[in-house]
């Protein structure tokens, strides 16, 4: 006789749904400390710890869900940071010169964007030789990279580090802009 094996049901899109009013306040549980047991979110929500688990596997399993330790960029002094505005090359995509780029460690941040540059690349290295170095191996030397501008920081005024967060109740996101 075999004993059952215990399976997480199929999730229905809308519970896997990252606007699902549910899955927004575990989510923002966990974006205050990724390390909160099911449990707690659920004496927190008044919901079943089993509801809890289910809801975040299929947000996991939809990829609208990753939880990850990141480090407060502002609590860490590297001494050379910069952004890096890139222009692509004719004849080569944003695509595969993100792709080479951010195949680096030192690369924390790629973004293909409109306007003046193709893409910005936040770079980060414990000394000004590190960014030399790979502005010289990774950027000026590519064929794929038509021009390079480095844009170090002056004074950090803010930096959510890539956690998006709820506005206050009854704000919108233009509130927010002006």
């Amino acid at each position: 006789m075999s004993l059952p094996t215990r399976t997480t049901p199929t999730p229905d899109k809308n519970f896997a749904s990252p606007y699902d009013e549910l899955n927004r306040r575990i989510v923002a549980i966990l974006q205050e400390d990724g390390r909160t047991s099911f449990r707690t979110i659920a004496e927190m929500l008044e919901i079943s710890e089993g509801t809890v688990r289910n809801r975040v596997a299929w947000m996991k399993e939809a990829g609208h869900l990753a939880i990850v330790a990141i480090v407060d960029p502002t609590s860490i002094s590297y001494r050379a940071d910069a952004m890096l505005g890139i222009k692509v090359a004719p004849g080569h995509t944003p695509e595969a010169v993100a792709a080479r780029l951010g195949a680096s460690p030192s690369v924390v941040y790629v973004m293909w964007v409109s306007g003046r540059y193709d893409l910005l690349v936040e770079v980060i290295f414990d000394d000004e030789d590190g960014l030399a170095g790979f502005m010289n191996g990774m950027c000026y030397s590519d064929a794929g990279i038509a021009s390079a501008e480095i844009m170090t920081g002056i004074k950090m005024f803010k930096n959510q580090f890539l956690l998006k967060r709820d506005l206050p109740e009854g704000h919108t996101a233009r509130d927010a802009a002006e």
